[in-house]
């Protein structure tokens, strides 16, 4: 019998990895650890044969400290940021992500940010509030049929986002230099390169990887490549976007409004510019969440870990 060392977790239980674990004839082992120290106590007590993590920091050190019992470290999410791939890789240890769970929620949750920030609907829900009363909304609003809704990524996701924003009626665009034309043409996408996305996007939605080169993707200088009318929304990574330069760009007017569920630092600090600007919503990391989706993700990341314990490959490895 192998033990699964579960770091660290935020669910209300973890009955959906024990039913996968036990069935494998594994023992599941869990732990709170809030900093790599504590990570590092808790693999040398348990000498685990797989690392589940869900925020807990899988450093170099960390990594470094891995008893040769651990054959495989899962991430629960799609995002592998907490982990140092590059250690991992070093050590000829295999790192997975759980893509293939909320897909469609995170969808859903785009398009109500992008729904609502189109129809204004936190601008006239506030006028209304203070007692103006208008059958005309704060500001100029094209119809969807002549708005170019546009994201940035073609994934899994972005489809899903695609599909649901071509129900609405809008133009649909999207970059993705690793997806071929023939994709796009398939799915009547207009493929976009960078500087097209940022000068054509009436609504601009973010579905990349967080990497070296796509951090702060939306910065300062694409952010002024945007029409003043622009929305941006973000359900994907906090890193890829210059959150204090969007604030300052929603302050200064030269975009309408943004939709951020995802912050490069989390919570959102106290003082952060954003909670300040104008037509912004902000709502804290629930894209993902459904009833379903989260006994969902615990029960795939336990398949994987037991899947590379079987010796098996794992289906979604995120480093080489």
């Amino acid at each position: 019998m192998s033990t699964i060392l579960i770091a660290d977790f935020g669910f209300k239980n973890i009955d959906p990895e024990q039913a996968v674990a036990t069935a494998a004839g594994h023992a599941i082992v869990s732990a709170q650890c809030r900093t790599a120290a504590e990570v590092i106590t808790a693999v040398r007590s348990t000498r685990p044969a797989a690392l589940l993590v869900q925020w807990a920091s899988i450093n170099a050190e960390v990594i470094a400290a891995l008893p040769e019992t651990v054959r495989v470290i899962v991430r629960y999410g799609i995002g592998v940021d907490n982990v140092d791939l590059a250690a991992a890789s070093a050590r000829g240890l295999p790192v997975c992500n759980v893509p293939d769970y909320c897909l469609d929620e995170v969808a859903d949750h785009t398009l109500a940010l992008a729904l609502a920030l189109a129809r204004q609907l936190p601008q006239t829900h506030t006028r209304t509030l203070a007692g103006t009363w208008k059958i005309t909304p704060p500001a100029p609003m094209p119809a969807f049929r002549t708005l170019i809704f546009a994201t940035a990524g073609y994934g899994r996701i972005a489809r899903r986002v695609i599909a649901r924003a071509k129900g609405f009626g809008f133009n649909l665009a999207a970059y993705d230099p690793f997806v071929p034309a023939e994709a796009f043409a398939a799915d009547g996408v207009r493929r976009l390169e960078p500087d097209e996305l940022f000068a054509l996007s009436d609504i601009l939605s973010l579905h990349l990887p967080l990497t070296a080169d796509t951090r702060h993707f939306v910065g300062g200088p694409r952010l002024a490549r945007l029409k003043p009318t622009a929305l941006v929304v973000n359900t994907s990574r906090g890193g890829l976007i210059d959150t204090h330069a969007l604030a300052g760009a929603l302050a200064a007017g030269r975009i309408a409004g943004a939709g951020i569920d995802v912050f490069e630092a989390e919570p959102l600090e106290p003082d952060h510019p954003l909670r300040a600007a104008p037509n912004a919503i902000l709502t804290s990391h629930t894209a993902w969440f459904s009833e379903q989706s989260v006994p969902q993700l615990q029960h795939l990341a336990a398949e994987e870990a037991v899947r590379v314990l079987r010796g098996e490959a794992p289906r979604n490895r995120v480093n080489r």
